[in-house]
Order: structure tokens, then C-alpha cells, then sequence
């Protein structure tokens, strides 16, 4: 890998592991305001709306100016998002500006990579980047559980800086506190991203202009025989995870009766599943062999129901590693394959926003009927029935999508499998 690989991997890690810890304190802080249900459950959705709203500018934004600079300034949104639940803005408002910062950051990450390396790298670029950020969710989330525990709580509050008097008098508040100081590492690894030698491409001076291209690309992409399979299987993939890190800790709260900070080890245990799948599938899968792990995605929904039958935590801790492993293994490759499609379609950028518009779209939609569901009254138990179903059904589907193309454009796929495993047509 190139020298700069390891620094912006080194940038991810401490900005994700910042936002996952942000998540579980801000679900601590609402309950700790009395806050209904469903508040805690639309901090998913609302996160994921930027994403979908802005998705026509960030990706041309992230490829007008060096990309190092644009997770700078994406991270520097996600601290003020933190100062305003300091200053008592209502949680869900200011993690909704968390939520713009890491908008913005995304397309960044993601597309430096095809800037930097050759495809015969990007799905071990991609395993790295993977296991890195579900890495910092396990940590971020076991380190959000701990923040807000009371022997870590107390000693933060106890904390005394001469001549500052920060107005911080609760758990919740002292672990956003410590968080911004994570961000601000965060930030300070960006400056040290080195240029790619990528030409930048200019922003029209009317935004509004990106609109009908940003459709383009939206279009283009789900035109293309491979870029249409996996974009449609990372798109469920990360709408139902982005949704079933709540649902896990509402889970353990109903079949454990665990409390904020002991559901967090649950959230992280999955996770820890999803790096070891995600290593694995860098080592053994190429780019042109990531259609084959389309099945998993169907067993990855029935385990999600089976959920349902585990009340022992000796059980769940296991079969939650299995869990994520199944996932991990079938989105790396598969996020491998639609960030060469996208790069060699629109460049890597509009490409990513792209993805993220339609992942970000899912997990806006999903975690919407949720929150709704839950104020209605729906149980912890029907919402896993319903998102393993939905896994399992739309797997099926998309797998018979693929055998379509196969049997209609074989001349077609072959093409695109060409240049998937060949560094010299890469873009």
C-alpha cells in the first residue's frame, strides 16, 4: 500500500470511532431527559438525512478540492454538532449536524482510494478500510457505554479547568465532551493526508447545476449490470445494519434487561463479527468473484430472526459474531466491485455520493418506519421479524436479478469482469 493509505486510515478510525461513541451518548442523554422511545430511535434516520438531501453536492465537492482537506472540514461540522448539545440544543437538531459533517466525509474517504490505488488493491483497500471502521464501532460503541458509565462519568466531571466553567453536569454531557477531543485528532491526521495527484474537478458556480447530473450518474449506475447488483446489495446491507445497532440495544434492554452501557457490548460484538468477515473476505475474494457471496445475504436475514428465540446471553454474544461475520464478508467485495464501476463510470466522488445517497436513503426509510413503529408500539421482537425478513426477501430478489443478466447480457458482464481484473483498464 502507498504512504498515504495507512494515514487516511489512521483519520477514519478516530473520526468513526467518535461518531459511535456520539451515538450511544446521545441516546443516554436523551433518556436521561426522559425523552420518549422513539427520539432515541430517529437519532438513525435523522443521521442518515443529510446524506440523501445533499447528496447531489457532496460528491461533486469532495472531488473539486483535496480530498484530505474535505474530511478536515467534515470533521470540524461534526465538533460544533457536539459544542450545540453542549449549549442545550435538543440532541436529535445537533446530531443532525454531526450528521452533515459525516455526509461530507464519506465520499472523501472512499473515493481517495481509487485515486490512490490500482483495482487489483481495492478490495484489500476495502477490507482494510472495513475492519478499521466496524474496528471503531465496536471500540466507539464500547467506549460510548463506558463514557457514560458512572466510575468513568464521575471522574470526567470531576475534571476542573481554572477559569473555565463548562456548564458539563451530567454523564452524558462529559462523554460528548471527551468525544470532541477525539474529533480534533481526528481532524489534525487529515493535514497529514498527502495529495493524490488527481486533478480536481471544479464545482459549477450555480450548485443547482449538479442536480441533473447527479441523476445522470444515479441512472448510470444502476444501468450498468454490475453496478446495479452491487449497489442494490450494499444498499440493503447497510440500511438494515445502520438501523440494527439500535435495534440490538432496544433487544438487549427487552430479552436481557441489559442497561445502556451493557447493551453497548452486544452492539460491539456484532461489529466484532463483521471485521473478522470483512479481513477474511480481503484476503480470499478478488473483485471479479464478488457476486458469489450473494447468498450470504439471504442467511444473514433468517439469523436476524432467530434472534428472536435468545434470551441467554452465553447464546447471543456467538451467534451475534456470526451475524456480523455473514455481513462483513458479503459487503466488502461487494463495495469493492461498485467503487471500480462507479469510478470508471463518473469518477470516484459522484460515485460515492451516489452509493451513499441510496444506502443513506435505506437506512433514512427504514429507521423512519421504526422510530413510527415504536411510538405506535411495536416491540423490540416484531422489528428484528421484519428487518429479517426484509434481508432475506430482497437478497432473493436481487440474486434472481443477477441470474437475469447472466442469461440476457453475458457478452455484457463478461466486458465489465475483464476490466475488473485488469489494473491497466481501471478508469
Amino acid at each position: 500500500m502507498k504512504r498515504g493509505f495507512y494515514t487516511i486510515m489512521t483519520a477514519q478510525f478516530f473520526s468513526s470511532l467518535a461518531d459511535n461513541a456520539l451515538f450511544v451518548a446521545a441516546i443516554e442523554l436523551l433518556r436521561n431527559r426522559h425523552a420518549p422511545e422513539w427520539q432515541s430511535a430517529a437519532l438513525v434516520p435523522l443521521f442518515a438525512l443529510f446524506y440523501v438531501v445533499l447528496a447531489p453536492f457532496v460528491g461533486a465537492f469532495a472531488d473539486a478540492r483535496p480530498k484530505g482537506q474535505v474530511m478536515f472540514i467534515s470533521n470540524a461540522i461534526k465538533v460544533a454538532g457536539c459544542l450545540l448539545m453542549l449549549v442545550g440544543v435538543h440532541p436529535l437538531l445537533a446530531y443532525t449536524l454531526v450528521g452533515l459533517g459525516a455526509a461530507g466525509y464519506s465520499p472523501a474517504k472512499y473515493g481517495i482510494l481509487t485515486e490512490l490505488l490500482p483495482p487489483s488493491q481495492l478490495v484489500k483497500a476495502n477490507g482494510w478500510i472495513e475492519g478499521l471502521t466496524i474496528a471503531s464501532i465496536i471500540l466507539g460503541v464500547l467506549l460510548g457505554g463506558q463514557l457514560v458509565a458512572p466510575w468513568v462519568s464521575s471522574r470526567l466531571l470531576a475534571i476542573d479547568l481554572p477559569g473555565l466553567h463548562t456548564g458539563i453536569h451530567h454523564p452524558a454531557e462529559a462523554a460528548i465532551g471527551a468525544l470532541m477531543v477525539v474529533y480534533a485528532l481526528a481532524a489534525w491526521f487529515n493535514t497529514r493526508i498527502p495529495l493524490t495527484g488527481v486533478t480536481p474537478r471544479a464545482m459549477p458556480r450555480n450548485p443547482l447545476a449538479l442536480l441533473p447530473d447527479f441523476w445522470r450518474c444515479n441512472s448510470r449506475l444502476w444501468r450498468d449490470h454490475l453496478g446495479q447488483i452491487s449497489l442494490s446489495t450494499t444498499t440493503l446491507f447497510w440500511g438494515v445494519s445502520g438501523n440494527l445497532r439500535y435495534i440490538v440495544l432496544a433487544w438487549a434492554g427487552a430479552a436481557l434487561g441489559y442497561s445502556t452501557t451493557q447493551a453497548s457490548s452486544l452492539v460491539g460484538v456484532v461489529a466484532l463479527g463483521t471485521a473478522v468477515g470483512a479481513v477474511v473476505a480481503s484476503m480470499r475474494m478478488r473483485l471479479d468473484q464478488a457476486t458469489r457471496v450473494m447468498p450470504l445475504g439471504i442467511a444473514m436475514g433468517v439469523l436476524v430472526i432467530l434472534m428472536n428465540f435468545i434470551d441467554n446471553v452465553w447464546v447471543a454474544a456467538p451467534f451475534l459474531v456470526l451475524l456480523g461475520g455473514l455481513g462483513g464478508f458479503l459487503v466488502v467485495p461487494m463495495n469493492a466491485l461498485l467503487q471500480h464501476r462507479g469510478h470508471n463510470l463518473m469518477g470516484a466522488g459522484r460515485s460515492i455520493a451516489v452509493q451513499n445517497f441510496n444506502e443513506q436513503a435505506c437506512i433514512l426509510i427504514l429507521g423512519a418506519l421504526y422510530s413510527f413503529s415504536t411510538a405506535a408500539g411495536l416491540s423490540a421482537f416484531a422489528a428484528i421479524t421484519i428487518f429479517g425478513l426484509v434481508v432475506a426477501g430482497f437478497m432473493w430478489v436481487i440474486m434472481k436479478w443477477h441470474q437475469h443478466n447472466l442469461r440476457h447480457h453475458p457478452h455484457e458482464l463478461e466486458r465489465l469482469m475483464e476490466i475488473a481484473r485488469r489494473d491497466d483498464l481501471h478508469g
